[in-house]
């Protein structure tokens, strides 16, 4: 896909939970763009899985980069998340970060703050109901 059109990641996302669409819904497999991430518990299993994978792969005439490809990790760290097994956690890197910065001062400070905690809801128990306020904050026509 050409480089610069605006939807192309979008499309591209698309496209490969198209691909996907059983082992995203079992659960053991993370799709973000063009990274891959198999989870299994096991190492036959996770053979099992890299098999499926690449019978995908080859089915669709996909190409795939083996210099950029990581195999038989028991944890690994991608897109700000660590991956051990069937879990997915926080990077103790991104988390450390977080907090040295200082306390939002403004809306826009606010926003990009939500932003990154959004970005991993998953690991953030009831963010939703956290969040509430400080979105509300923000979307007021209030000083912040």
């Amino acid at each position: 896909m050409p480089f610069g059109i605006k939807n192309a990641p979008s499309h591209y996302q698309r496209m490969m939970n198209t691909i996907f669409p059983t082992e995203l819904s079992e659960g053991w497999l993370i799709i973000y763009i063009d990274d891959i991430i198999i989870c299994s518990d096991s190492w036959s299993l996770h053979l099992e899985r890299l098999a499926r994978v690449l019978h995908k792969v080859a089915e669709v005439n996909m190409k795939i980069s083996l210099k950029k490809c990581k195999f038989g990790f028991e944890d690994l760290k991608a897109l700000g998340h660590m991956v051990s097994g069937l879990s997915l956690g926080i990077d103790k890197n991104k988390m450390a970060a977080v907090s040295l910065k200082p306390i939002p001062q403004n809306k826009k400070e606010m926003m990009s703050f939500l932003g990154f905690a959004s970005y991993y809801r998953q690991q953030l128990k009831d963010l939703e109901i956290l969040a509430k306020s400080l979105y509300r904050i923000c979307y007021q026509q209030t000083v912040f």
